[in-house]
């Protein structure tokens, strides 16, 4: 029998999926934050937890590398989805993604007048749609990091990213103007992984529904 295995990706996500991997009873057996091996074994021994940056989660599920995962929901819909079921909100690292603009900046008439908007971020396809859905025009400029800078330095009118506090845009003198969609952390499957070894994977997924209720 194949080992089970959990895609991952160190960050908050792993941080906050501490407990309730304690509570299924899959706890790595040395610290993901410290060791340098990308496939840990966990506490029980037909699972293992594969660490990956966490834009790549959903491909390794997709593509059968890894049988479950843990990915925040503005990974997934970047991604697609194809090929992966998504059946439970773990509703942990929660925060929300918007557009954000310097203080000052008159958004909501530049949308009115249908100025083309110069926008930063690392959701591209995110970004496309939102804006093309309310018939806005934008320049998309890709940047993976330091987002908050390219308002201030004249690089984009607007960014799109996610807030969680809100202090991180405070402090460049940023704000947030509008909610694209709230994001959590989803549990993820892999669909022919569900249905060749469901009498597997099933009850691993039941037991994070538990683990994840208040």
């Amino acid at each position: 029998m194949s080992r089970i295995g959990i895609a991952l990706s160190k960050g908050r996500i792993l941080e906050e999926t501490g407990p309730l991997l304690a509570r299924v009873g899959v706890s790595p057996r040395e610290d993901p934050e410290r060791s340098r091996k990308l496939i840990l074994p966990t506490a029980r021994r037909d699972v293992r937890l594969v660490i990956v940056r966490a834009s790549d989660t959903p491909t390794y599920v997709a593509h059968g590398a890894a049988d479950l995962g843990i990915a925040g929901k503005d990974v997934l819909v970047e991604h697609g989805g194809e090929g992966l079921y998504q059946p439970l909100d773990l509703g942990i690292a929660r925060c929300r993604m918007m557009v954000a603009v310097r203080k000052g900046f008159d958004y909501a008439g530049a949308v009115r007048q249908g100025a083309r908007l110069r926008v930063a971020t690392k959701y591209f396809g995110t970004t496309r749609d939102f804006f093309a859905d309310k018939g806005v025009h934008v320049d998309l400029i890709r940047l993976y990091g330091s987002m908050e800078l390219a308002p201030i330095m004249g690089l984009a009118d607007a960014i799109v990213d996610l807030v969680s506090t809100g202090r991180t845009l405070k402090a460049n003198r940023l704000v947030a103007v509008e909610e694209i969609m709230p994001v959590s952390a989803r549990l993820i499957v892999n669909q022919a992984a569900l249905k060749t070894r469901r009498g597997e994977l099933q009850p691993l997924i039941d037991a994070f529904e538990k683990a994840a209720r208040p």
